[in-house]
């Protein structure tokens, strides 16, 4: 049963990450058709589409994952792939820009599905095991973020609505899929009542401070995270300003990215947790993302830029095994409460990190004063320092206790 749900999920999560890329490409085309205005007006607007998705998740994780811990994984799991699908289907008939706010107001409830998803393995999988299997499903995300854009623009060549149209069918698939194939994990034994004074960020957070390990694993998946958001912003304008990089070299460094992320998480992590430890993994891996980092900020041409690029990989074991530490530190019945922790921090991390990034790569890469397009990979080489050295001393801090996984 336990396998059988594990590639459930895995196909569920998959289905998530690739709806939510399949529209990504026809995005810019689609809001300058419902607002008339020009491409440099439509990035505006497509800028607050998503801050405005960042900012649901970030506020109705913690809500996802409390109702999960009182009604069950696969009710809330499945419910919210399927409401998804239907506001895809809203948004691929959008009339005006305010339905597609409307939509991504949805959309980023609906998305914090991640913390249900993230659950189960907590339910179902012994602690010492947990992190290949949570690499496994940031695998299976990682495949739906090379996959859906690719595809997404590939059938928004034949209509800037027919991408939204797909990613509706394939989350009713997946939930008809997950209905029929999906058992529950959290034994009705095992359930809390839903608190909303703790299904929000702040009242999560403050659970999660009995655990001093669970504070500094988000705090360095906040530093982390907010790191990772340099590359999520200005990887496209970076390239081009540095190596005049055309669209299809773009999207094929983030393929490659996405397919090495596969690796990594989905493979890779396991074997290394497996072998070396969950506390060595998280550790060492994430320790690449410094000089990662600053490859990027000073290379000097495209093939340079890739080997850092590379490098940035092996930081993809980190999160599986800074996950399998934390989950045996909160109860069976808070699992949905931790995971939704995590996917606010990384949530609030999408609102502070663009346009933090952005800023800095417009300060460096303008005709005034210095040209230095990789200044953003220079602050979060900061920023990673910063997640290496928290993690390393919250881990140094529980050592005895975390020995045995």
């Amino acid at each position: 049963m336990i396998n059988r749900n594990l590639l459930v999920l895995a196909s569920i999560v998959f289905i998530d990450m690739a709806g939510i890329g399949l529209i990504v490409p026809v995005m810019p085309s689609l809001i300058q058709s419902l607002t008339g205005q020009g491409l440099d007006q439509a990035a505006t607007w497509g800028g607050w589409l998503l801050f405005t998705y960042a900012m649901m998740q970030f506020l109705f994780a913690p809500v996802i994952g409390g109702l999960s811990d009182r009604f069950g994984r696969r009710p809330v799991l499945l419910g919210t792939l399927a409401l998804l699908g239907i506001d895809y289907a809203l948004m691929a008939i959008a009339p005006t820009i305010g339905w597609l706010f409307a939509g991504r107001l949805i959309s980023g409830v609906m998305g914090a599905s991640y913390a249900a998803a993230n659950s189960c393995i907590a339910d179902s999988i012994p602690a010492e095991r947990r992190g290949a299997a949570f690499g496994m499903l940031g695998g299976a995300g990682a495949a739906g973020f090379v996959l859906g854009p690719a595809i997404g623009g590939l059938i928004g060549q034949y209509g800037d609505r027919l991408p939204f149209v797909a990613a509706a069918l394939l989350c009713a698939a997946g939930a008809i899929f997950g209905w029929w194939r999906f058992e529950e994990t959290l034994d009705p034994a095992r359930r809390r009542r839903f608190d909303p004074f703790r299904s929000n960020p702040l009242g999560t957070i403050v659970q999660m401070r009995r655990s001093p390990l669970v504070v500094g694993c988000l705090s360095a998946i906040f530093l982390m995270q907010l790191a990772s958001q340099s590359q999520l912003s200005v990887w496209a304008y970076y390239g081009a300003a540095s190596f005049q990089w055309t669209p299809a070299v773009t999207g094929m460094t983030i393929a490659l990215f996405g397919i090495l992320l596969v690796l990594t998480q989905g493979v890779l992590s396991g074997k290394a947790i497996a072998r070396f430890g969950a506390v060595r993994t998280a550790t060492f891996s994430l320790a690449f993302s410094v000089p990662s980092f600053l490859t990027l900020a000073f290379a000097p041409t495209t093939a340079v830029a890739i080997l850092g690029m590379v490098i940035g990989c092996v930081p993809g074991m980190c999160f599986p095994a800074m996950q399998q530490l934390m989950s045996p530190r909160v109860g069976e019945d808070a699992q949905g409460e931790l995971q939704g922790a995590i996917a606010s921090v990384i949530s609030l991390t999408a609102i502070i990190g663009p346009p933090l990034m952005t800023g800095v790569f417009g300060a460096y890469a303008d005709d005034r004063g210095a040209f230095f397009p990789g200044a953003p990979f220079v602050l979060a080489a900061g920023l990673m320092v910063g997640a290496v050295a928290v993690l390393a001393v919250t881990l140094a801090r529980h050592a005895g206790r975390d020995s045995a996984t």
